[in-house]
């Protein structure tokens, strides 16, 4: 598998690797328990049009932009996803951060996924459903930007030292009328 960046990390995009993807996009849609999210910017709590769900493992919390979140418990549908990307990426998860963005309108900022409750240089998987968006990762250093179409169905890991190094995130489109949920498996530290 091909590292997409030239340094500082492991990138790769596995491409569309699920079928039958709007059943499970329907399935996600209607029985995540979404909520939107909050965020603590410049002092303030904003509450986002975009929404999140955070599963995994019993007691698992998770701490991000000041907000603690307590993990629900795994759906079968989650684990039946998480097996495939564990078995593509050769790589365990414990938890799955989702994302639900309504269309375009709604994106995510330069960010690393550094938070302290992560384990250090673990990978992290990203499988994509519904509308393609673009995905940008941005050298904190060089600042040398790599831009890719994340398609429905697609699978990318993040793993090593790419948290360290570099920043990513999904721009708004006005484009984009159609909605993405984007599922983030990831290793907490116990």
């Amino acid at each position: 598998m091909k590292n997409l960046l030239p340094n500082d990390g492991i990138v790769n995009y596995y491409g569309p690797v699920i079928p039958d993807t709007q059943r499970i996009f329907d399935s996600l849609l209607n029985s995540i328990d979404w909520k939107n999210d909050e965020v603590m910017m410049f002092g303030k709590r904003i509450v986002t049009k975009r929404k999140t769900a955070w599963y995994g493992d019993a007691d698992l919390a998770y701490t991000y932009s000041k907000i603690t979140r307590t993990a629900l418990p795994w759906t079968p549908e989650i684990l039946e996803l998480k097996k495939i990307v564990e078995d593509l990426s050769s790589e365990t998860y414990n938890s799955c951060l989702l994302n639900l963005y309504h269309d375009g309108s709604e994106g995510m900022g330069w960010h690393s996924d550094d938070e302290r409750e992560i384990v250090s240089r673990s990978a992290i998987a990203s499988l994509s459903f519904g509308s393609e968006r673009r995905f940008l990762l941005k050298h904190k250093i060089s600042k040398e930007t790599i831009s890719l179409v994340l398609e429905n169905g697609s699978l990318l890991v993040m793993k090593g030292e790419v948290q360290e190094h570099w920043w990513h995130s999904v721009p708004k489109s006005v484009k984009v009328a159609e909605p993405r949920i984007n599922l983030t498996f990831r290793k907490m530290k116990v």
